[in-house]
């Protein structure tokens, strides 16, 4: 009877997570489709508690209770500018896990009802090894993705001679152990294939550059998935299947997509980021010389009261400096002079999927003012402002025009063609691809260097 529970509990949370993903498709919907993604794994959790071979629940309360503390801390302690570096540590756990519950179901397989040692079946040996090394490059691939978001490690590329060969070297090295381990079963032979993956899995992260973290954490995001998946057919776990599948699914579709908005293949991304070809700045380094004009929050409210239209263009200087409820103040205080304002948004803008929308969001800024870049585009050309504010890359104008530049081919914003461009920048560094802006340097360009938050309540104040 409990084994009947167990399996309508699953369908039931099954639905639940294909409707939670659903209400994230849209801000309007994504707080129900959280509430709703919490329902299903609660019923998952308690269904699972049923099942025979859980012979106590002390320690699953106990782990259930130790992570909720730890969940809950970090919940309210993490910035919104930490999203994305959060993101990519939650994906290591995930894969972590894979991996030691792979570890766990091999060394006694009694406990998830199958065969002990030698007798244990080749399809498990597969879908074991499969999901540990998923799972393992998952992890180590997340943490060197956490450490250069966080910027514990240098976000520029890291390369060195060779370092092809040397990848493919442990790539086929960590296949072979896998290999090895699905015809022996032994634990060696397993956590040394873990081992190999691990290393593999950081390796070929390290080369990839801070402009393309947003479609590495979406790949990872995809693996986790796809790791849980795994183990889901060793443990004969429908839930787990039907959710890493959904996962993986989900994470593999959003990696194409933005791999389409930047204009490459998800080959290239992770062969080497923006930043490694020959000839590329360091973000952060000496922009070359040319004349801009500079201005001045007076300056900027002027023109920005007296325009008809201004689109604002966020971008990752923005979560950085947390300038989103000043700016959110400023474009009240310039609907109420009957200026048309709206937001446009980059599929990559910022350094995870959606980050722009959530920090506008948590800005309160009306759902139906965020336009995509394939909606407002055609729009820049009767618009009289364009109000860039720590966006660099997405407005860059090289990738249409300059068959030499890193990011050639890239669909940007065509801020360009508005009236005037405002930018809110620190300083004339480059951003994260290493290439500079000549858009900066443009008759209809004006520049307003400082934080953009204080530049935002400095012309909240002109106003």
């Amino acid at each position: 009877m409990s084994g009947d529970i167990t399996s309508y509990a699953y369908l039931f949370s099954a639905i639940c997570f294909v409707l939670a993903i659903r209400g994230l498709a849209s801000p309007e919907t994504a707080r129900t489709g959280n509430l709703i993604g919490i329902l299903g794994i609660a019923v998952a959790v308690g269904a699972t508690m049923l099942l025979p071979q859980i012979s106590t629940w002390l320690f699953v309360f106990v782990g259930i209770v130790l992570g909720g503390a730890i969940g809950a801390f970090i919940a309210l302690k993490v910035k919104i500018t930490d999203l994305p570096q959060l993101v990519a540590i939650f994906n290591s756990l995930v894969g972590l896990a894979a991996v030691l519950i792979s570890g766990a179901a091999l060394h006694d397989p009694s406990l998830y009802g199958m065969a002990q040692g030698s007798t244990m079946p080749l399809q498990s040996l597969i879908e074991m090894a499969i999901s540990a090394c998923i799972g393992a490059v998952t992890f180590t691939g997340s943490v060197i993705a956490f450490a250069k978001l966080h910027e514990l490690m240098t976000g520029t590329p890291i390369v060195f001679n060779g370092q092809k060969a040397v990848n493919g070297l442990l790539g086929l090295s960590a296949v072979f152990a896998a290999f090895a381990f699905a015809g022996w079963g032994s634990e060696g032979a397993f956590w040394g294939m873990v081992i190999l993956f691990m290393v593999w899995g950081a390796m070929v992260v390290l080369p990839i550059g801070g402009a393309d973290m947003p479609v590495v954490i979406s790949v990872l995001n995809s693996l986790s998935g796809w790791a849980s998946c795994g183990i889901g057919f060793t443990l004969d776990n429908p839930l787990m299947i039907v959710t890493g599948a959904l996962v993986g699914a989900s994470g593999g579709i959003l990696s194409f997509i933005m791999c389409r908005a930047m204009n490459r293949d998800l080959l290239s991304v992770l062969l080497g980021g923006f930043g490694a070809e020959a000839g590329a700045g360091a973000p952060g380094g000496p922009a070359p010389a040319g004349t801009v004009k500079s201005g001045n929050a007076d300056d900027a409210a002027f023109m920005l009261k007296n325009a008809r239209s201004v689109v604002i263009v966020p971008g990752y200087g923005m979560a950085v400096a947390q300038a989103q409820h000043a700016l959110r103040e400023m474009v009240d205080m310039l609907k109420e002079e009957g200026v048309k304002v709206r937001y446009a948004i980059h599929p990559v803008a910022g350094r995870m999927p959606g980050h722009m929308n959530v920090l506008l969001a948590e800005a309160n800024v009306p759902y139906d003012d965020v336009l995509e870049m394939d909606d407002i585009n055609r729009d820049f050309a009767t618009t009289d402002v364009a109000f860039v504010i720590g966006a660099n890359d997405t407005t860059n104008p090289s990738a249409r025009n300059d068959p030499a530049s890193p990011i050639y081919g890239m669909p940007v914003l065509d801020v360009e063609n508005a009236g005037m461009v405002m930018f809110i920048k620190r300083s004339m560094a480059t951003g994260y691809a290493g290439v500079d802006n000549p858009l900066f340097y443009n008759d209809n360009t004006m520049m307003l260097f400082g934080d953009a938050k204080g530049m935002c309540e400095n012309i909240v104040k002109a106003l």
